[in-house]
């Protein structure tokens, strides 16, 4: 998999099919294909990963995949690995799986994520930058129990068609942290105040704000014996953020624990 560089709100993602056998023994030819996808459509998570920010076990996300109800759009053969907004599809369809009050568990629903990929679309086309923004009073995205999409604007709300509307009175934030049979997933825009997670930097990781400075790698430095203070002085950064940093990471290792 390869990825190209973020230019302007558009960047793009070439993935190669490498030779395989057919049923009459014939390999069929490599082929590639690259698509422009918003600079939303970025970010790179191997399974732990995808699960642990997105809060469903990962043996789900499995099962899922092989239903076909969150196919992981990234890479989805051999070593499978999800995106950023499939992480908000898994969330989506975990929510609407948790029984409701009064509620029977609902049959396995279809995947959302044309409805996700619609949503992301208009974000753009409004203008709307989630990961640029510091205001992280109200989320930006939310799904009812249908599993329609809405997108909050000016202090309306939009459903995917662009169009204003009533927000139904059950909703969830998709960003926002994420607790469902089970789970725990953070904030998918600001996981600490000093943390956040932005698609189209560092494959999508959790960074320390204004740097590319990862919490793996800060947890890595952690693991090997390095106090807070010398980590922050090493990348010349806070400590809180350092400690939020490595307290992220040992929320995300619990996660896939308990899965």
């Amino acid at each position: 998999m390869e990825c190209g560089p973020h230019r302007g709100r558009l960047s793009w993602c070439r993935a190669t099919v490498g030779l395989s056998g057919s049923s009459q023994g014939v390999p069929q030819l490599s082929m590639e294909r690259s698509q422009l996808l918003p600079a939303a459509a970025n970010g790179c998570y191997e399974a732990s990963r995808a699960a642990a920010l997105a809060g469903v076990p990962k043996s789900t996300v499995y099962r899922w995949a092989g239903h076909g109800v969150v196919v992981p759009s990234v890479s989805p053969n051999r070593e499978k690995l999800w995106s950023y907004p499939d992480l908000m599809a898994l969330r989506i369809v975990s929510w609407l799986r948790h029984p409701k009050v009064d509620d029977k568990r609902p049959a396995l629903p279809a995947s959302p994520m044309p409805k996700v990929r619609l949503a992301l679309e208009l974000l753009d086309e409004l203008g709307l930058d989630l990961w640029d923004s510091d205001n992280a009073d109200e989320s930006v995205l939310l799904v009812d129990d249908r599993g329609d999409i809405f997108v909050r604007s000016s202090h309306q709300i939009l459903n995917i068609q662009g169009q204003p509307t009533l927000l139904p009175e059950h909703s969830l934030a998709l960003t926002a942290p994420f607790r469902e049979a089970g789970g725990h997933g953070p904030d998918l825009l600001r996981p600490r105040p000093h943390l956040r997670i932005v698609p189209a930097k560092v494959t999508g990781e959790p960074h320390i704000v204004h740097s590319r400075i990862t919490t793996q790698t800060i947890a890595a430095l952690a693991s090997r014996g390095f106090s807070t203070e010398q980590i922050a002085s090493m990348y010349d950064v806070a400590e809180e953020a350092v400690a939020q940093g490595i307290d992220l990471e040992l929320q995300l290792a619990g996660s896939v624990l308990a899965a």
